[in-house]
């Protein structure tokens, strides 16, 4: 069954969305994790799909899936990471141990209502492909 967002949670996702910088992407999950509130990547993904007018001002384009793919048809999310300098690896993927953004800081949290990210441990197999 699919259960869409409603205002007030696409509000809140919009909020959290409009804090990753440019050069840094997040995940569905991670933004689910960040509002709260029983919020899953599927609502974070229904909400971002939703954007009519608000698309200036959030950038959707930053938000992938959990293993660094675009979700999107076309190229112009991947188009527009590649123009905040995101880059992606010969699978097409994002580097989600190089550009995945950390989450808002504890006081922004706070602030809003959300939570913070817990840390994650650096992605062994991105490190060790570098060697």
């Amino acid at each position: 069954m699919r259960v869409e967002p409603d205002d007030a949670l696409c509000q809140n996702i919009y909020l959290v969305v409009e804090q990753i910088p440019m050069g840094k992407v997040s995940t569905y999950g991670d933004i689910a994790e960040i509002v709260g509130d029983g919020c899953d990547g599927r609502m974070v993904g229904y909400a971002l799909g939703m954007l009519k007018a608000q698309a200036s001002r959030v950038p959707w384009q930053r938000v992938i899936n959990r293993e660094g793919g675009v979700s999107t048809r076309g190229l112009e999310q991947r188009h527009l990471l590649e123009s905040e300098g995101v880059s992606f690896d010969e699978r097409e993927r994002v580097p989600l141990s190089r550009f995945r953004w950390a989450g808002p800081s504890p006081e922004w949290a706070a602030a809003h209502g959300c939570q913070i990210l817990p840390p994650r441990p650096e992605d062994d197999a991105e490190q060790l492909r570098m060697f």
